[in-house]
């Protein structure tokens, strides 16, 4: 049956409401579940930080590449259009939290160079998801970062908490110098 006001058609009020689609689960709220979203990433205890020369600093906002540096640049997979870049890195930092003790569990670094005045910037997105994959999985991967960079993200870490870096594995100690 055709419902109409001031000669205009409209569907009935049940009509209109929309079912919510299924949404797609980013953070985990510790359901256990093992229907539609199980085996989804659970990003509450991952963290980034900005590595910028001899600066290190928390920036949430790298998670979905909205960070301080990220912010306003355009960017393109290559790396010869951003001849005056400079090395800039998000490090992904996956944290280990339990009732005796927390640790950073996987930390690794992924490049990119920002040329802030030109608005231009270079890096490789896969690159950045597949090391943020490998700090979820608990390893460390800092090969691309020199002495000064490490310095800043060693300083960066322990001065967020050094409980949480004493508590660490080895390995990163190592590679952090």
């Amino acid at each position: 049956m055709d419902q109409t006001t001031n000669g205009q058609n409209q569907q009935p009020a049940a009509a209109s409401v929309k079912k919510p689609l299924g949404a797609l689960n980013v953070v985990s709220n510790k359901n256990q579940h093992k229907g539609f979203g199980a085996g989804a990433l659970d990003l509450s205890n991952l963290s980034s930080i900005i590595v910028d020369g001899d600066e290190a600093y928390v920036d949430l906002g790298a998670i979905h590449a909205k960070s301080k540096v990220e912010r306003g640049i355009k960017f393109t997979t290559n790396k010869d259009e951003v001849p005056n870049g400079r090395r800039c890195f998000v490090v992904w930092v996956y944290v280990v939290k339990s009732e005796d003790s927390s640790y950073y569990a996987g930390v690794t670094s992924c490049e990119m160079s920002i040329d802030s005045e030109a608005k231009k910037g270079w890096k490789i997105l896969a690159d950045h998801v597949n090391r943020m994959d490998y700090a979820l999985k608990r390893r460390f991967m800092l090969e691309n970062l020199n002495e000064t960079e490490k310095a800043a993200l060693k300083r960066c870490l322990v001065g967020h908490n050094a409980e949480w870096y004493d508590n660490s594995p080895e390995e990163l100690k190592a590679l952090l110098g």
